[in-house]
């Protein structure tokens, strides 16, 4: 079975845009999709990147703005029109949730996809437990079990590894997707992804990044 291994944060916007979209292509293949839930900030930060206040007012305008509006029509995917209400809360929780769930073997794919659509479309605040177990029961979950597992110190301790790895993979930003340890950063690379599941692409020189 192949697999994506698929680094985002739950409160990612392009990891909303491209969500159902790459459960899509999971789907066509036969793939299976490694959640990988991380600390955004350190790991932008640690690839050199800006953080969201060190930016310029033009590049938040188009990146966070125009282009978010533009790939959510082309999606045909909701997002609300300004930057969440709750978007800069703790990710502890709701990262935390979507590990307990596949650590679980436990919906994680629709789990995923509940919380960051609560997140960016319906402006809801998903670092809050009983948002969050409503979103969980919406799956068929229990929202006791997997709230519990997503602030125990093995799932915290994945979340922290997840973070650690996809530093030392590179990653630079949410989603990044890995396919035999070749890199696809955005969504709007997953047409890239999907072939690569079909068909690699020739090996480079360029990069090789550590797998697994």
């Amino acid at each position: 079975m192949p697999v994506i291994d698929y680094f985002y944060s739950a409160h990612s916007a392009f990891a909303w845009l491209g969500s159902a979209q790459v459960l899509k292509i999971c789907a066509r293949h036969g793939a299976r999709l490694v959640h990988r839930p991380i600390y955004l900030s350190p790991v932008v930060e640690a690839a050199g990147g800006l953080s969201f206040a060190g930016r310029t007012q033009a590049h938040v305008d188009y990146f966070f703005g125009r282009d978010i509006e533009h790939w959510a029509e082309f999606r045909g995917v909701e997002v609300i029109r300004h930057r969440p209400t709750h978007h800069d809360n703790p990710l502890d929780l709701p990262n935390g949730v979507i590990i307990a769930a596949q650590e679980a073997g436990q919906g994680a794919d629709a789990l995923s996809h509940a919380i960051l659509g609560a997140h960016w479309r319906d402006d809801a605040d998903i670092a809050d437990a009983a948002t969050l177990a409503t979103l969980i029961a919406g799956c068929g979950l229990d929202p006791e079990t997997l709230l519990a597992a997503a602030r125990s110190e093995p799932v915290q301790a994945i979340h922290a590894a997840n973070t650690a790895e996809a530093i030392a993979r590179s990653v630079f930003g949410s989603p990044t997707y890995f396919v035999d340890g070749d890199p696809f950063y955005g969504q709007d690379r997953l047409d890239l992804v999907e072939r690569a599941l079909s068909r690699p692409f020739a090996p480079s020189d360029w990069c090789n990044p550590p797998v697994g």
